[in-house]
């Protein structure tokens, strides 16, 4: 029962800072950016200031589509960030942008993140058969679920990697929009508070992920 609360307070927490986290860029996105820049006008200039020549900037379909390709070096903007003029729109430009010159700089987690790709991969495409599956066999085949933990440990493993990741792409951000002196210090609070909430979410992500793999844990123990 305990576990079960446990997953059941991850759940109401996730929520709430989803919940958090849409108000805060709601807000921010209807806050005029000074420097009247967009989102693509920044991540431009913060890799330009970085000396990072060979990443693209470009827009792509979808709404909360904002990432780095280490693969093809894009800075992909959703088009609500590429041409938007906000403060939100900033933020999130810079902050992925940050992910780009952690890759120029060889930053150790964001190597690491990315050589687990292709095995949380896979990992995330059988793992919940494989569970369930373990879970109505455990008397006949104990060590299907075994097998199905090791999967989703993978993942647990790549979400708390992720962490120090998207905290240091923030930190880049928000360092180098104060000394560009891009924002100004009002500005620059908001970005800070809009990056928080959004790295809240993977802090959620990745508890909520020890939480499940450590109930899956407790059945493999309880019923061998």
């Amino acid at each position: 029962m305990g576990i079960y609360v446990i997953l059941g307070v991850f759940m109401l927490i996730s929520w709430l800072v989803s919940m958090r986290l849409k108000s805060k860029f709601k807000q921010y996105s209807e806050v005029a950016f000074r420097g009247n820049m967009t989102g693509a006008q920044i991540a431009a200039k913060m890799l330009a200031d970085n000396d990072i020549t060979d990443v693209k900037i470009v827009s792509v379909e979808g709404q909360l589509t904002d990432h780095y390709n280490p693969i093809e070096k894009t800075v992909n903007l959703s088009p609500e960030v590429y041409a938007g003029r906000s403060v939100a729109d900033a933020a999130v430009a810079a902050h992925e942008c940050g992910h780009a010159v952690q890759h120029a700089r060889a930053y150790m987690w964001l190597g690491m993140r990315s050589k687990l790709v292709p095995a949380v991969s896979f990992a995330s495409q059988y793992m919940q058969w494989i569970l369930l599956a373990g879970v109505l066999t455990i008397t006949v085949f104990p060590y299907l679920l075994l097998f199905g933990i090791i999967l989703f440990a993978a993942t647990t493993f790549f979400s708390f990697v992720t962490l120090p990741v998207e905290f240091d792409a923030s930190n880049r951000a928000l360092a180098w929009l104060e000394t560009s002196g891009v924002t100004s210090s009002q500005e620059h609070e908001m970005a800070k508070d809009a990056l928080k909430w959004a790295a809240m979410t993977y802090v959620v992500a990745a508890l909520s992920s020890l939480a499940t793999l450590l109930y899956y844990v407790s059945i493999f123990l309880r019923r061998r």
